[in-house]
């Protein structure tokens, strides 16, 4: 661990100039550091076995089956060749909000979060793909491979502004009918919006097949709301800004924002897609490695 230099600390990548060299940073700093093969995994399903044929890649062999019929079987998995991962980048209003405690917003973090996993996956001969959002689509790069794509990628992501309001449940509806390839679809959003709305976007990707990861990107301000003083608190996508006395609303806040968030891990949970909740204020790198750790190990049981 100490080989590696703390270049997924937040405080650090704020520092990096250029999109392209944090998320390089978080990937060969730190994640593929731990994880020889991170993304290894990262789409396929298994399917069924077949008999063992010389020729076949060992590495799916299943010692289990080996183990109770002395007989060899590989695992055959569903989209093994040439997945397909689309990004989905919020990029509306809410997301440029970075309080006391962050060095990034949560736009930034979103941004070096989608290049690095962009990366992995190329790095692993797949192809991926990204649409940046607010209530509208923005800007779309259909999916492909190579070192040119990334940049490509990265280019967009850059350009990328904070935009008006959010309108998560319609993009994800419109954006389910426009995926028809089967593939992993990775969210990376702040998720302020109507749950409802949310999770029946997020539905409709289940139902066409599509393996969905939700990034939760949030500012630990948001989370923990360490005000104290008379505040004024600025209002975006369209609300007007207040002044009050945050001692007095503390309390209620922090309950309705735990309902929120109970309520949103429970629709992922049940509709079968992987929640992730990512704080501006924690390593990065940590974060993906440890979720890309724990869907390795499920995908091999």
């Amino acid at each position: 661990m100490e080989n590696f230099p703390n270049y997924f600390d937040p405080q650090v990548l704020a520092r990096l100039e250029g999109l392209s060299l944090r998320a390089r940073r978080i990937v060969e700093g730190y994640v593929a550091g731990l994880h020889r093969s991170p993304c290894h995994g990262f789409s396929i399903e298994f399917a069924e076995h077949r008999e063992y044929a010389p020729g076949d890649d060992l590495r799916y062999l299943d010692w289990k089956v080996f183990g109770r019929t002395d007989k060899f079987y590989l695992k055959q998995f569903e989209e093994e060749t040439n997945l397909v991962c689309s990004l989905l980048l919020d990029a509306s209003e809410s997301m440029s909000y970075r309080g006391p405690a962050a060095a990034m917003s949560k736009l930034d973090y979103a941004r070096c979060a989608a290049a690095a996993l962009a990366y992995l996956v190329l790095q692993q001969q797949d192809s991926v793909g990204l649409t940046t959002f607010d209530h509208q689509i923005r800007a779309t790069v259909r999916p492909a491979s190579g070192a040119s794509h990334w940049k490509e990628l990265v280019r967009v992501m850059e350009e990328a502004s904070p935009g008006q309001e959010t309108a998560l449940g319609p993009i994800f509806h419109e954006q389910a009918e426009r995926t028809r390839r089967r593939g992993v679809v990775v969210v990376l959003s702040d998720l302020f919006d109507e749950v409802d709305g949310i999770l029946a976007g997020l539905n409709h990707f289940r139902h066409r097949r599509h393996d969905v990861i939700l990034f939760h990107v949030l500012d630990p301000a948001e989370l923990d709301f360490p005000f104290h003083e008379v505040t004024r608190f600025r209002g975006l996508e369209g609300w007007a800004d207040v002044i009050v006395e945050p001692r007095a609303l503390r309390r209620a806040y922090l309950e309705q924002f735990e309902r929120y968030l109970r309520r949103l891990r429970q629709g992922c949970r049940l509709a079968g897609i992987d929640y992730v909740l990512l704080r501006t204020d924690r390593s990065l790198g940590l974060a993906l490695a440890s979720y890309l750790a724990s869907r390795r190990k499920r995908s091999r049981q």
